[in-house]
C-alpha cells in the first residue's frame, strides 16, 4: 500500500484529472479531455453551461458552450451509465453492448420498462430508427401512452415511443448520436453512429474488471467505501474482484496521511509527472470528477463543497448552482452565476480565507492577484457562453 501526503494527493489528482494546464484547443482538445477522464458526467441544468460543458471548458481553450456535442458526436462518443449517466468514448461501446442491460444503475428499473411495452412495439421503434435515423423521440411514430415509471413522486415518460427508446438505449440497440440545438437527444443505430467496426467488436476479458479499472482511472483516487462514486459497480466493490486486481497489480491501494480511508488507483496515477501549472483560474462544474468524493476534497484540499441544487432554498448555505474556483491545486472560492441575456451575472462570489487555501503551497498568490485572475476567468467564460460582459456583485 502506498501512503501519500495531502500535498502529494492534491497535486496528483489535479495533474491526473487534466486540471494543471490546458489539454488543447477545440475539437482535438475536447477529445483529449474524454480520453484523459474516460467519462464526463451529464446533467441537464444549464445556468452557465451544462456540467459536460464546464468539465471540458476547464481543461481546454476555445471550446464554447455546447461544443462538446459537436466535437464528440456521433463518431467519438456515446452515452451510458458509468458514474451515473455519462459521455463515454466510443472505444467503450463494445463492452457495454456485450454486457447488455446489466450495465445500469440500480434505480433505472429497466425490467419494469420492458414489462410495460409489447416486444413488437419496441421492435417497430428500432426499425424506424434504423430506417430513418438519427431522430429525436418527437420525430418518431407516436405509439400512444404507457404507465410511467414513478421514482418517489418523480414521474418518467408516459409516451410509449420514448420509453421504447429508453429500453433500446439501455440494451445498446440504439445510441445517442448527438443533441439538437434545443438539447433534445438524437437517436441512431450504433452501426451508423459509431461505425460498424466499433459496433460489432467483441471485447476480450471480464466486464467487471474492465469497468473497475476505468472507474479508478476516472476518479484518480476511488474510495473503497460505498458511495455514488461506485454507481453501477456497487456489487463489484464488495466482490472478490477488487482484491484480485490488487493482487495482479492492475490496481494499487493508497492511503493518505491522517485518514483511515483507503483508496484504489491505477498504477500510472502514482507516476503522474509533477504538474507544470498554467496561471488560469478554473470554474469547475458541480459534477467534475475532482469533486466526486466530497470527503476526499474536504480532507485533501481543506475545502467544503456541497451541491445544494436539490435542497430547499431555505436550507442552502451558498446557492442553487454554485461552482468552485480552482487555481493550481487549491480552491480559491465559489460562485453563483447565470447567463442572463448578453451578460454573465454573478449573484454571489465567496473567497476562501487566504490561510486556508495557501497551506504548504509556496505558489499561493496575494488576494489581489487572486481577484484579478478570477475576473479574467469570468470574462473568458462569458465569451465562451456567447455573453458580452460580466456583471459582478457589489461586494466580494
Amino acid at each position: 500500500m502506498e501512503t501519500l501526503s495531502r500535498a502529494d494527493a492534491r497535486r496528483l489528482l489535479v495533474a491526473h484529472l487534466g486540471l494543471a494546464r490546458s489539454l488543447g484547443r477545440g475539437r482535438a482538445g475536447t477529445r483529449k479531455v474524454l480520453d484523459r477522464l474516460r467519462c464526463i458526467q451529464l446533467d441537464p441544468l444549464d445556468p452557465i453551461g451544462t456540467n459536460a460543458d464546464l468539465v471540458v471548458m476547464a481543461r481546454t481553450e476555445g471550446v464554447a458552450r455546447g461544443d462538446v456535442w459537436r466535437h464528440l458526436f456521433p463518431r467519438e462518443a456515446f452515452e451510458h451509465f458509468a458514474k451515473e449517466r455519462c459521455i463515454l468514448p466510443a472505444s467503450a461501446f463494445p463492452w457495454y453492448r456485450v454486457q447488455g442491460h446489466a450495465a445500469q444503475t440500480p434505480w433505472w428499473r429497466h425490467g419494469e420498462r420492458e414489462q410495460r411495452l409489447a416486444p413488437r412495439l419496441i421492435a417497430a421503434v428500432l426499425e424506424e430508427v434504423r430506417a430513418r435515423g438519427p431522430l429525436t423521440a418527437r420525430d418518431l411514430t407516436d405509439h400512444g401512452e404507457v404507465e410511467p415509471i414513478d421514482w418517489a413522486g418523480w414521474r418518467g415518460t408516459a409516451k410509449a415511443t420514448s420509453m421504447a427508446l429508453e429500453v433500446l438505449w439501455t440494451r445498446c440497440d440504439v445510441v445517442v448520436a448527438g443533441r439538437t440545438s434545443s438539447g433534445a437527444k438524437l437517436y441512431d443505430v450504433p452501426e451508423r453512429a459509431l461505425g460498424r467496426d466499433v459496433a460489432t467488436e467483441k471485447p476480450r476479458g471480464d466486464f467487471a474488471r474492465w469497468a473497475l479499472r476505468e472507474r479508478a482511472h476516472a476518479a484518480g483516487l476511488l474510495t473503497r467505501a460505498s458511495g455514488a462514486m461506485w454507481s453501477m459497480l456497487s456489487n463489484v466493490r464488495t466482490s472478490g474482484v477488487v482484491d484480485a486486481m490488487l493482487a495482479d497489480g492492475e490496481l494499487v491501494e493508497v492511503a493518505i496521511e491522517d485518514s483511515a480511508r483507503r483508496y484504489l488507483a491505477v498504477p500510472s496515477f502514482l507516476t503522474t509527472p509533477r504538474p507544470r501549472y498554467d496561471d488560469r483560474v478554473r470554474i469547475l462544474g458541480p459534477l467534475d470528477p475532482l469533486l466526486w468524493d466530497r470527503d476526499l476534497v474536504r480532507h485533501v484540499f481543506a475545502f467544503e463543497y456541497v451541491w445544494e441544487v436539490y435542497k430547499p432554498a431555505a436550507q442552502r448555505r451558498w446557492g442553487w448552482y454554485v461552482c468552485p474556483l480552482l487555481h493550481h491545486d487549491r480552491f480559491l472560492g465559489r460562485l453563483d452565476a447565470r447567463i442572463d441575456g448578453k451578460r454573465l451575472v454573478v449573484s454571489k462570489l465567496w473567497l476562501e480565507d487566504a490561510a486556508t487555501v495557501s497551506g504548504d503551497d509556496r505558489s499561493a498568490r496575494a488576494s489581489g492577484d487572486d481577484r484579478s485572475a478570477i475576473v479574467a476567468a469570468l470574462e473568458r467564460h462569458a465569451e465562451l457562453c456567447g455573453a458580452e460582459g460580466v456583471k459582478m456583485p457589489r461586494r466580494w
